[in-house]
Parts: structure tokens; sequence; C-alpha cells
């Protein structure tokens, strides 16, 4: 069984699915996915913790939630850098800052212009307190030391129809949920998160190369097993994993999502996830960030 720690329909979810279709090709053998959202992913990653470490169970995060949940809550149901087992990092995603089309802002400049003469005025959208699309435009108003109004959601399609219907002014979509908004014209991206383009929308600017120098943050998407499964099974994990990743037909999907597939060992995974929890840990504390 593959847990997703998040509903239906987003980019975790959608990578599962694909994942779990090529496993089961592989192992000769079902993988059903199991959708356990709630709490920024933290529900689902707990049943994964009280899961037998027999290598039939494992889990799908990005990293909102096995490295910044680590800061967001003070109790947390398991620890999260001993209860599970890292297997390989899947694959990276930017984020688009989206607006309405008819917006006034052509770029990331004239949106700080018109935050920094209204403070706390200005809305964003995300997919919910402690959401990578919260999280990620902390970041950006660190830079300029510029505040926003946060207004959350419940996942981030419905962020994103916030701002079809101009509900809030502007939000941070996921790239699987962005892309097609973008292309039907109901969304508008003034920039992307990623350090450089995407070859999607290389149109698109980078927040960096927009006024904000120094700006990068992508969602990565990781495989997990419960401690104690066995080294054996881990590395078969990983093999089967990084071989699915390299399905001509699976890359194809992926990078229609602007997804770009990542692999690796589970030791190579466990330096990076280490990375992103004291990365993203420091931040949180920095900026006060805190959920009960």
């Amino acid at each position: 069984m593959m847990i997703v720690p998040f509903g239906a329909g987003g980019g975790t979810d959608i990578l599962a699915r694909l994942l779990a279709q090529q496993l089961a090709q592989s192992l000769g053998q079902a993988v059903p996915v199991d959708n356990r959202g709630g709490a920024t992913g933290t529900i689902g990653m707990a049943a994964l913790a009280r899961a037998r470490a027999d290598g039939y169970t494992i889990a799908i995060a990005p990293n909102g939630t096995y490295a910044m949940a680590t800061a967001l809550y003070d109790r947390l149901p398991y620890d999260p850098e001993r209860a599970f087992a890292p297997v390989t990092m899947l694959a990276t995603t930017p984020i688009f800052l989206c607006v309405h089309p008819s917006a006034e802002w052509r770029s990331v400049s004239d949106l700080m212009t018109s935050v920094k003469a209204r403070p706390g005025q200005i809305t964003y959208a995300s997919a919910g307190a402690g959401s990578t699309s919260h999280i990620f435009v902390e970041q950006m108003l660190e830079i300029p030391d510029v505040q926003m109004l946060h207004v959350s959601y419940r996942s981030g399609v419905q962020a994103a129809q916030a701002v079809m219907q101009r509900e809030a002014a502007t939000s941070f979509v996921d790239a699987s949920i962005a892309l097609p908004y973008m292309r039907s014209g109901e969304l508008r991206a003034l920039a992307i998160t990623s350090a450089s383009r995407s070859a999607q929308v290389p149109d698109v600017p980078t927040i960096a190369e927009s006024g904000l120098p120094g700006y990068s943050a992508i969602i990565d998407f990781a495989l997990f097993a419960p401690a104690g499964t066995p080294q054996p099974i881990l590395d078969r994990l990983a093999v089967e994993a990084n071989a699915a990743l390299r399905v001509p037909e699976m890359a194809q999907r992926l990078t229609g999502l602007a997804m770009d597939p990542a692999g690796g060992t589970p030791a190579e995974f466990a330096v990076q996830q280490a990375a992103e929890i004291r990365r993203w840990s420091d931040f949180i504390r920095r900026r006060g960030i805190r959920l009960e």
C-alpha cells in the first residue's frame, strides 16, 4: 500500500498513482493508493509510522510534510527524523506565483510595489496554513520585509480557484494545478519559484530575476518506509522506484506536469532529507510561524 498524506488530485497524489502503476508492473502485485489527508500531511505520515516495517506499506511525502512540519507543530505523533526510513527522492517541481488575468500587476516588482504601499492589505491564498504555498510566500516576503494578508484554503485547487474568482489577489500554485489554468487563460503567472525557468513555460521569469535575488524554492517528493524496514528491502524499493522514473511514458507524464524526475539511493536521500529539515526549520523559526 502506498499512503498519500493528501487528498486526491494534487501533485503528490498524481505522482503516487503514476508510480504505483509502474511498481505494480515491476513487482508483480497490486500497489493500492490510500489517501489520508489532513494536518499538512502529518495524519498520513502518522499512519506510516505505525505500519509494519516489512516493505508492504510505503508513503510519498513532499518536503512540506517531511521537513517543514517538523518546525510547524509543537507536538507530532511521531519523530520526523526517526519514525521513517528514507528510500529515494522521486521528483521536484516548482510553484507559480499566479494572479487573475485582469490583475494590475505584470511582474513581481509591480506586486511588491503595491504590497509596500498597502502593507497587510493585499491577499494571498494558500493550500492551508503551513503548506508550501504558505511558506514559500513567507520566504518571498522576507526578502523585502513586507506583509500580505494570508487567506487559507483546504487545498491548492481551492486556492487557485480563489484567485480565479477574485476572492484573493494572488497565490503560489503547484505546477500540476497551475499549468492547465495558465494554458486556458484563467490564471496568469508572474513568476516561478525555481532557480531557473521551466521548459514548459520559458517566458515566465524566476522570482530571483524579477527583483528578489537569491530566492529559490521547489517542492520535492520523496518515498518513505517505516523505520526499521530492513536495508535490502529499502534498496529494492529504491531500485524499482528509480527504474519507474526512467520509463519513457512516466517520464513524459512527469515532464508535462513540470516535474523533474530525481532518483538516488536511500543513503543519498537521507543526506538531502537532513538538509531540508535544517533549512526549513531554521526559516520557520526565524519567521515565527507556528501551527496548533
